[in-house]
């Protein structure tokens, strides 16, 4: 029998409205999980049980009323650098002052006015910046699936919170993949919207926020609400009526490219290239046309990005008193010091380069109605390392198959395609036409029904 933890957002709304369950039930139930596996994870900031208590009996009256909101009762988590109401936002890094924020940032307050029971925020490494579960404030986040794998990031705690079954809905964000590898490294969907669909504050170049969930289902119904407007986001898009649960279609005559090559990067290991082949062959079984797409990535494009994003953290870095830099993650400090070499004429070279990236995206991609490719050319890594190579001088070749719908606004999905020998989760991205965030909704559910049951979830170890 199924967990109450482990039930879907959409399956516990179903048992709310027959009264089969109660919010007050499935609460108790996720804090129990949490009380279990959180020890050995440390996924959650600013976890209060005693809040999300108090939220699922109002959620219940309301309930009991026929008042309820559209997510009533459902646990969620919201990743840490996404405000919520007198809650500080650290950023993932020992040098922010913490003071509490004022108001809750758009993806905050559509999944508060929605009714979800909120438990707590997820961890993240510093700024951001880093495919990895590690921080100088927090503590080492680490993948359910193997306590001394990493999660990923920056959406790390996330990740990990839905992998172990902290409730069915969790909120990331991503700028590079730190929705799509996490969620692929912990066997998870992971959505990163078209840009401008989910208004977020503060809105930057290709930052999103998106669902992280265990089924393609929950995802939509969380996109139901985020994608509602708010006025704070001035690089959002113009409000559009779509029904995000009018998920189901067929592959049939979808011409869909398909790329096991980045041209720059780590390769791509042997086990994910078998995954994301046999996701092509279960798609082109079921009538999409299927066909290579040639690697559109170049060095300059990765490294220019790379001295953009460089400059860009070190702008806020280097302007923090000494004492309060040393407090940085080191890996994080290397990385961003480079900053201060860069002359204006590299910096603008290195920002022409997102401009570059988006255009070999949209032209490479312009043939075919969706691209499947991995998610991360290599499965998770060392849970004390801050991106599989762990050096900063080569801080990107992992995001390869990611970053470049983030340039390019194009809407991308992480969906689990497979297991390691090893037993760790393999991710399958499948990238869209821009804003055609329902079909690659409806494709993603597609492969998700020719796959087949998704991972084996990970259960508490006996030994904690």
């Amino acid at each position: 029998m199924i967990e109450f933890a482990d039930l879907s957002a959409v399956d516990m709304l179903k048992s709310f409205r027959s009264r089969e369950l109660s919010p007050v039930e499935v609460t108790e139930a996720v804090i129990a999980r949490i009380e279990a596996w959180e020890p050995s994870l440390n996924a959650l900031y600013a976890y209060d049980p005693g809040q999300a208590r108090r939220a699922a009996e109002a959620s219940e009256a309301r309930w009991r009323k026929g008042e309820a909101l559209p997510l009533d009762g459902v646990p969620c988590t919201i990743k840490e650098n996404i405000a919520t109401r007198g809650t500080p936002v650290p950023l993932g890094t020992a040098a922010m002052p913490l003071a509490p924020a004022q108001a809750d940032a758009p993806p905050a307050q559509r999944l508060r006015e929605a009714g979800c029971v909120i438990l707590a925020k997820t961890t993240m490494p510093d700024y951001g910046m880093l495919s990895s579960g590690l921080s100088s404030f927090h503590k080492l986040a680490r993948n359910p699936f193997d306590l001394s794998k990493n999660p990923g990031g920056s959406s790390a705690g996330a990740a990990a919170a839905a992998a172990a079954g902290y409730g069915p809905l969790h909120l990331g964000t991503d700028i590079g993949g730190s929705i799509r590898l996490p969620a692929g490294w912990c066997g998870l969907v992971g959505l990163k919207p078209s840009f401008g669909r989910v208004p977020i504050d503060p809105t930057y170049y290709g930052r999103v926020a998106g669902p992280m969930t265990r089924n393609v289902a929950d995802a939509a119904l969380m996109m139901r609400e985020l994608a509602k407007p708010d006025g704070r986001d001035m690089m959002s898009l113009p409000p559009q009526d779509i029904d995000w649960m009018d998920l189901d279609s067929e592959p049939r005559g979808l011409r869909i490219g398909l790329q096991l090559e980045a041209g720059i990067g780590l390769p791509v290991d042997p086990e994910v290239r078998a995954a994301i082949l046999g996701a092509a062959q279960l798609l082109r079984r079921a009538g999409a046309e299927v066909e290579t797409m040639p690697p559109f990535l170049t060095r300059d494009m990765l490294d220019g990005l790379d001295d953009f994003w460089r400059q860009r953290a070190w702008a806020e870095i280097g302007a923090l008193p000494r004492e309060r830099q040393d407090k940085v993650l080191p890996y994080i400090l290397a990385w961003a010091q480079r900053g201060m070499a860069l002359t204006g004429a590299q910096v603008y070279r290195g920002m022409s380069q997102m401009l570059a990236i988006r255009e070999a995206a949209l032209k490479a991609s312009a043939p075919f109605d969706f691209v499947l490719s991995p998610v991360s050319p290599v499965p998770s890594f060392a849970a004390e390392r801050a991106s599989p190579l762990d050096d900063p001088e080569q801080p990107f070749e992992h995001i390869v198959f990611t970053v470049a719908a983030n340039m390019s606004d194009q809407p991308a999905i992480s969906v689990h395609a497979g297991m390691t020998a090893t037993g760790l989760p393999i991710g399958l991205q499948i990238t869209g036409r821009r804003f055609d965030d329902l079909g690659v909704l409806r494709l993603a559910q597609a492969y998700e029904r020719l796959r087949g049951e998704g991972p084996d979830w990970p259960r508490v170890p006996a030994a904690l």
